[in-house]
């Protein structure tokens, strides 16, 4: 079997493994529980999890997807995040091979995976995530990707900046609060480790995937309340992984485009 294929196959099961933390993680930080300890257990019975049924993917599937205590129905987002963070794994694998980047960009991609999670489900992404990532991401920038100290902090201030006077800007006209200052954090944060034009690249992506997803919603008649809140970290986090994956590539395209 070819050798390339083998380490990306290794590279999706370790990050089915840690998918599934992740998913105490989005599990417990919004409740500001430990996320080492007790041991996974089902929320609803309170059952400790066996290792032997705490495999990834495996477990769900042998399980019919219900807990093994109390036959509750497990989430079906549970597998989901497991193998969405086990294709992160294989897809940086692929990009930037057995490396520090490599692990970096896994532990970034992680992050956004937890903060997407938690804001879907709470509407709020915990400043005990993106506060520390700032500084977290900006050493390890500097450190391991060799990213310059002015670009470091250019992403951290054009990132956080520009959502900052957008919401400045709303509150001015509108009187109201039209964006939590959570997205302003996250995008600090993003910045840190993608610098300036990763930062510009992500509210630019963001914004058309929050605005084409928002669209398709109301069209699909499924939200009564148009002035409903819609949360942002995940399309910020999804115009990040499209800029730390496609980024460079996405970017001459739409300056050839501009320029043919």
């Amino acid at each position: 079997m070819d050798p390339i294929l083998i380490f990306l196959i290794l590279a999706f099961f370790f990050g089915t493994c840690v998918g599934s933390f992740l998913n105490v993680c989005i599990y417990r930080i919004p409740e500001k529980k430990s996320i080492v300890f007790p041991g996974s257990f089902c929320p609803v019975c309170r059952e400790n999890i066996p290792f032997y049924c705490n495999i990834p993917i495996i477990s769900f599937l042998i399980l019919g997807g219900r807990c093994r205590s109390c036959r509750t129905r497990i989430p079906f987002r549970y597998p989901l995040v497991e193998i969405f963070t086990g294709c992160l794994a294989a897809a940086v694998a692929y990009k930037f091979g057995f490396s520090g980047q490599a692990l970096v960009w896994f532990v970034f991609a992680c992050t956004l995976t937890v903060v997407s999670c938690i804001d879907l489900d709470h509407q709020i992404i915990p400043d005990i995530i993106s506060l520390p990532g700032t500084l977290i991401f900006g050493i390890l920038g500097f450190w391991v990707l060799e990213l310059e100290l002015k670009s470091i902090v250019l992403g951290i201030i054009t990132g956080g900046g520009i959502l900052y006077a957008v919401a400045a800007i709303y509150f001015l006209v509108k009187k109201e609060q039209g964006m939590g200052g959570g997205d302003i954090k996250l995008m600090a944060m993003i910045g840190a480790l993608t610098g300036i034009k990763g930062a510009l690249f992500t509210i630019f992506a963001g914004s058309l995937l929050g605005s084409g997803i928002g669209i398709l919603v109301l069209v699909s008649n499924k939200i009564i309340n148009i002035r409903q809140k819609i949360p942002f970290g995940p399309f910020l986090s999804g115009g990040a992984l499209l800029y730390l994956f496609f980024g460079d590539e996405l970017i001459r395209w739409y300056f050839h485009t501009l320029s043919g």
